[in-house]
């Protein structure tokens, strides 16, 4: 089957060990199902696998790739939830500590197959395309999770999206100003902040400029180049959210007296439960929000998306289709 698989790993140029080729079709075990892929988005956690964070070489050649939107065995249109907890796991998926996302020790999505267990394949939403679709188990979800279960937010209150640009900070923006917060966004690009405010940011600005009010949450994805912005930008008591760190992980100053002076709350959030999938997918049919697709691409084009990726070029998800 046709697929595109990290071969080897490199920190340095992850793209060296991308490979778009043949893998033979997997096996189905007891418990699981197969998902014939229609379409599957790319995610910064493609380029990490790559360099090796979260896959080790032992687990080569490895099909990447964590969302898709397909047809299960029966023809029926249907999701692939990717964080694949351990066996006989209750409860939240993501605090399973021996979970797992697709692509990481499951083979991921970017094939013509793929096989996940039988909890994790849901109904695709009518309302949604097949390209659409796939855009929300991963960035999407994230984006869900970090503003209304994590961060708690509710209608009014003002929140500052670091980073403007991939899946996770548009969602973050449309989901936001959908469900009537205040929405800033900050940007290097004088292009990808006239998209945000296209999105529904109230304020665009560019990064690291201060901001004209302090906000009561931040959405932060960037890591090392936004932290201490994020921190400054918080009002008294208010929460950063963070889910990733695509600068880096290292702050030049990680701001801990105004942490705790101004009595401030960290918050990790990472992925989403299957049941988060189901309240995005109705939040999206109860709002006629859509998922912003930057570019489709045929899965032979897969090194052109990632190229995108890694130089910052997209506003919005890279899908790739079959």
């Amino acid at each position: 089957m046709r697929a595109v698989y990290a071969e080897t790993i490199n920190p340095e140029n992850p793209l060296a060990g991308l490979v778009v080729g043949e893998r033979p079709e997997p096996e189905v075990p007891d418990g699981w199902a197969r998902v014939r892929v229609q379409a599957a988005a790319l995610n910064h956690h493609d380029l990490f696998s790559l360099r090796g964070v979260g896959l080790g070489e032992e687990r080569l050649p490895m099909i990447l790739g964590c969302d898709a939107a397909g047809l299960d065995e029966e023809g029926r249109e249907v999701l692939v939830h990717s964080v694949i907890p351990s066996p006989g796991f209750t409860g939240d998926e993501t605090t399973d500590p021996r979970r797992s996302l697709l692509s990481e020790k499951h083979q991921g999505t970017f094939a013509d197959t793929v096989v996940v267990p039988k909890g994790n394949v849901v109904p695709k939403p009518q309302s949604l395309s097949m390209v659409e679709a796939a855009c929300l188990p991963t960035a999407w979800l994230t984006a869900y999770r970090m503003l209304f279960v994590r961060g708690a937010m509710r209608p009014g209150e003002t929140v500052l999206v670091q980073g403007v640009g991939g899946g996770v900070a548009t969602a973050l923006i449309t989901l936001a100003s959908a469900a009537g917060l205040r929405v800033i966004a900050t940007s290097r690009s004088e292009e990808k902040l006239g998209r945000a405010r296209e999105l529904g940011a109230h304020l665009a600005v560019p990064s690291g400029e201060r901001l004209p009010e302090k906000v009561d949450a931040v959405m932060e994805s960037v890591g090392q180049a936004t932290w201490s912005h994020s921190i400054r930008s918080l009002r008294p008591g208010g929460r950063l959210v963070v889910c990733g760190h695509t600068s880096g992980p290292k702050p030049d100053d990680a701001q801990l007296t105004r942490i705790f002076f101004l009595q401030l709350s960290v918050i990790g959030s990472t992925m989403g439960t299957k049941g988060e999938l189901g309240d995005l997918v109705r939040f999206l049919e109860s709002t006629g929000t859509r998922p912003l697709v930057d570019r489709t691409l045929p899965l032979e084009s897969a090194r052109e998306g990632f190229a995108a990726m890694e130089s910052g070029d997209q506003v919005g998800k890279i899908v790739f289709t079959l």
